[in-house]
């Protein structure tokens, strides 16, 4: 089935971290033309899209997104360079890596971390919304799209990383006020929430190298196994169509392998090669 993404012009924020990476790969495959948004890891970013066979077709540009002057700057730089954005893609994400309860929590890390998930997604989705009122809705009718991406600790918490989820949890808000605000601008501009489990990327990873770790994340999935970026990528693509998704809006998708907040499996029921095996064969530079 034809997503209808040809041509449309794409913005992903995040673009340089590993599920980044997997959404452009995957939209470029499309034939989409891609506005790549990176901040700490820009060099590494330009570095990977100038290997690609679609490089011609993307435009890159850095900002912080918890600022909203650099957010909004950015996305000038992209309608400026294609003329209008069709689908928005608010990825950039931080997870601390360090456990810890929020009694000992640093003040500087929940600013931190709140100020890249929440209001990251926030500033992200004004500035694409603002675009869009004033560039008006694509000629061929199809409507533009909004993804914000989550994850399962808004639906399950997650011990030690309370500020993370707290953040992540804030998205669902947003997007429930947002897929009503959207149509005001476009009459099928839709808004969806993708919710990512435990997912093998560079940030996840020094993490699910340890196997009780790994062993914990598994035994609440029913599939028994660690998405991959491409899990997400696909989920974002199919929500991003206009022709596959035009009738989804206000939809948090949990791409997950079906986890749950509770225990599923035994230990011993659980196969650390296989999982790793899988892992490793999504393995790519900056993945």
């Amino acid at each position: 089935m034809n997503p209808g993404l040809q041509g449309r012009n794409v913005l992903i924020t995040g673009a340089s971290g590993g599920i980044g990476r997997a959404i452009a790969e995957a939209f470029a495959a499309e034939g989409a033309n891609l506005a790549l948004l990176g901040n700490r890891h820009s060099e590494e970013l330009a570095a990977f899209v100038a290997g690609q066979s679609w490089a011609e077709r993307a435009f890159l540009a850095s900002a912080d997104v918890s600022r909203a002057d650099e957010v909004d700057a950015a996305f000038d730089l992209a309608r400026e360079h294609f003329g209008r954005l069709d689908v928005c893609v608010s990825c950039a994400g931080l997870w601390p890596k360090e456990d810890t309860p929020l009694h000992g929590m640093h003040a500087e890390r929940v600013e931190n971390t709140i100020g890249t998930n929440l209001l990251g997604s926030i500033w992200t989705a004004r500035a694409f919304l603002r675009g869009l009122a004033e560039d008006g809705p694509h000629a061929d009718g199809g409507g533009a799209s909004l993804v914000l991406i989550g994850s399962t600790a808004a639906r399950f918490g997650e011990s030690g990383h309370a500020d993370y989820a707290a953040a992540k949890a804030g998205l669902q808000g947003l997007l429930l006020s947002l897929k009503n605000e959207m149509p005001d601008i476009d009459p099928r501009g839709r808004v969806n929430l993708i919710e990512p489990g435990w997912t093998a990327t560079h940030m996840a990873r020094p993490a699910l190298d340890d196997d009780d770790r790994l062993r914990a994340a598994v035994r609440t999935s029913a599939l028994r196994q660690i998405g991959n970026a491409s899990d997400v990528a696909a989920a974002t693509v199919f929500l991003s169509s206009p022709t596959l998704s035009a009738h989804l809006s206000g939809v948090t998708l949990p791409v997950s392998g079906g986890m749950e907040g509770r225990v599923l499996w035994d230990p011993v029921d659980i196969d650390l090669d296989s999982i790793r095996t899988r892992i490793e064969r999504a393995r790519t530079p900056g993945a």
